[in-house]
């Protein structure tokens, strides 16, 4: 027994003496996977970190930096949504356009885009480092300096506005202005105060089609020439409303623009928020997505059921689109309407990922439906002036 426990006690001092002269593996923290806040103070004691590049690198940077880099700091796929929305609003106005202010509201709305998404990148540099799906973008990165980032932002922020100005009318220059205010403002402080940042973020999505239809020369608020006007159905009322002025420029008819894209953005945003919940919680946003995950599901499903009245009575009241476009919009308002149903009965992430997935195709085709039907379009003249050419 004794010669037992020597043994013993002999590996023992053999495993304890080979441990001590071998070289240590060394342990792997989860949080060493991501950025350390403290690097943005600008320490040297925090350079050694394989995950932060040498200030330094900044001076060689300044050289040359790509115009890929440049687009990821204007968010390049959230502008292009955007100048979209904006041009939506512009093919949708029945008032009159040229092309130079096409070609200027397309690009005043991407600048200001561009201004907003690089302060906003700008801000918020130490808690996008600690999310996997934003850490890799350029300030997380080190591709671009601070510096460098503030002057694009300052340049686009007041080119965008001023060629809108110029080019097009204050007010569309105006609504660029609010926002990037809104957006690198309120939006971006709101995200880790509270869970009403959803909210005011879908107000600024909702303003580029608003920006397209000013841009037209349309107005936002009712007056005394220009009052609200109903397009009733033709078996209720036989008038041609279409052919006043007076009814043209409904103001009744942006507000419809203005709320389907501000509730679509629920069931676009709440189901993304709730897939990537982990990394919000991560950088400390407060989210209704991590704070309340049955209430997040609830609010895409209210404003995917108004999603349902503001196409099948609200556009086609206001005049944007005929009402066979309230017939023709059922089909995708109740396919999205059941995926958010379903998410919010059964949850998971399999149903939030149905959810965005729909969203994505939800918005062109119900722009592209609205433009098909939109008031005064009569596609069958079209046709019969492309057949009489042909016969000529």
């Amino acid at each position: 027994m004794v010669r037992e426990l020597n043994i013993i006690a002999n590996r023992t001092m053999i495993t304890v003496a080979l441990r001590a002269i071998a070289p240590r593996k060394p342990t792997v923290i989860f949080s060493s996977f991501f950025f350390h806040n403290t690097q943005w103070l600008g320490r040297t004691s925090i350079e050694k970190h394989q995950t932060c590049p040498p200030v330094d690198a900044y001076k060689k940077l300044d050289k040359w930096i790509p115009t890929k880099v440049y687009l990821e700091l204007s968010k390049s796929r959230l502008t292009a949504l955007s100048v979209l929305t904006a041009m939506s609003g512009v093919a949708l106005s029945p008032l009159p356009t040229t092309v130079p202010i096409l070609l200027s509201t397309a690009v005043g709305t991407a600048l200001c885009s561009a201004s907003a998404n690089s302060l906003n990148q700008l801000q918020e540099v130490p808690f996008d480092a600690q999310m996997a799906r934003t850490r890799n973008r350029p300030l997380c990165r080190r591709a671009i300096s601070p510096a460098n980032a503030a002057a694009f932002a300052t340049m686009t922020g007041i080119a965008g506005p001023a060629l809108l100005w110029m080019a097009v009318n204050p007010t569309t220059a105006i609504l660029g202005t609010g926002n990037i205010a809104l957006y690198a403002g309120a939006y971006t402080w709101m995200k880790r105060h509270s869970i009403w940042n959803t909210w005011l973020g879908a107000i600024v999505g909702a303003v580029p089609p608003l920006m397209g239809w000013t841009a037209c020369g349309g107005k936002l608020w009712p007056t005394v020439d220009y009052p609200v006007h109903l397009f009733l159905p033709n078996f209720i009322s036989s008038d041609l409303p279409a052919l006043d002025p007076s009814f043209i420029d409904n103001p009744l008819a942006p507000f419809a623009l203005f709320m389907l894209l501000f509730s679509w953005q629920f069931p676009h945003f709440n189901s993304l928020s709730y897939v990537v919940r982990g990394s919000y919680a991560q950088a400390g946003y407060r989210m209704l997505s991590i704070l309340d995950p049955a209430k997040n599901a609830l609010v895409s499903l209210r404003h995917a059921v108004l999603l349902v009245p503001i196409c099948s009575i609200l556009v086609p009241l206001s005049g944007l689109a005929t009402w066979a476009f309230a017939l023709t919009a059922l089909p995708p308002n109740l396919i999205i309407l059941q995926a958010t149903w379903k998410w919010w009965r059964f949850g998971g992430e399999k149903q939030a990922r149905r959810v965005f997935q729909h969203s994505l195709w939800y918005l062109p085709v119900m722009m592209g439906l609205m433009m098909f039907h939109k008031q005064g379009m009569d596609w069958s003249k079209w046709l019969l002036w492309e057949e009489e050419k042909d016969e000529a």
